[in-house]
């Protein structure tokens, strides 16, 4: 907790107060209500988001018998984790979360089960992470990185680090990503949250997005709005959240 700044407003901590949360300072506050005015979306995006998270885990875990999860970019706890979620399919599910923030750490660690650990690290530090994660990797992984990639602003840069991550499954892995995508109001939000929230953050397009599935078996709908995503309610409306499931 000697890491924590309260002063720099944090990604997760702002996508927790979006989302409802309490494990926020005021300055998050500040910056997540500066991007909520221009961007008054952005809080159904933050609920999507999340929504999506628990179809896509339940899928790969119901569905496709997956055990392993890999969350490299985790945030802060709130309702349905990836633990929650996977392990009330199958409760051996073993889960690993991956952050940098102090906050998230120390939060994590009342989470921790034998079933679930927590590696602090920058996501983009593959080699280490592949290392520290305890995890079967001759064994099929789904890999979660749900608002992870447009921290990292350089496409290739992302597209490279992805690639060191599914290098390291096993064959029947898979691969759930999610990320804010462009329109001119987000975009007017993008810009608020790199001038003054903390890591800066990019917005890709569809097009964009989908190379991140470059080599893989996307499964249905494939590249779309999180909220078209298998949707659990009848006439999901579209929002500026880009997602997709895809098997190795």
């Amino acid at each position: 907790m000697d890491e924590l700044d309260t002063g720099v407003p944090q990604t997760a901590r702002i996508w927790n107060y979006w989302l409802g949360g309490t494990d926020n300072f005021a300055v998050d506050r500040q910056v997540g209500d500066q991007i909520r005015e221009a961007f008054p979306d952005i809080v159904a995006n933050a609920k999507a988001s999340r929504a999506f998270l628990v179809r896509a885990v339940t899928h790969t875990t119901e569905a496709a018998g997956i055990r392993q999860f890999l969350d490299v970019g985790a945030g802060l706890p709130a309702a349905d984790n990836t633990h929650e979620v996977a392990q009330r399919v199958a409760p051996e599910s073993r889960v690993v979360y991956v952050d940098s923030d102090p906050l998230v750490l120390a939060h994590a660690q009342q989470l921790l089960t034998g079933n679930t650990e927590f590696v602090q690290a920058d996501g983009r530090d593959t080699a280490w992470v592949l290392k520290a994660a305890p995890l079967d990797f001759t064994r099929p992984v789904a890999l979660i990185m749900s608002g992870l990639l447009g921290h990292v602003t350089d496409d290739d840069a992302a597209r490279a680090m992805v690639g060191a991550y599914l290098d390291a499954l096993a064959p029947g892995s898979y691969f759930i990503a999610l990320d804010g995508s462009h329109s001119i109001e987000h975009g007017e939000a993008e810009k608020i949250w790199n001038e003054q929230a903390n890591p800066p953050y990019v917005l890709r397009g569809h097009a964009q997005f989908a190379r991140f599935f470059d080599g893989l078996t996307l499964i249905e709908p494939g590249v779309t709005s999180a909220p078209l995503w298998r949707p659990a309610v009848p006439d999901p409306q579209p929002l500026d959240v880009v997602c997709g499931v895809a098997i190795k």
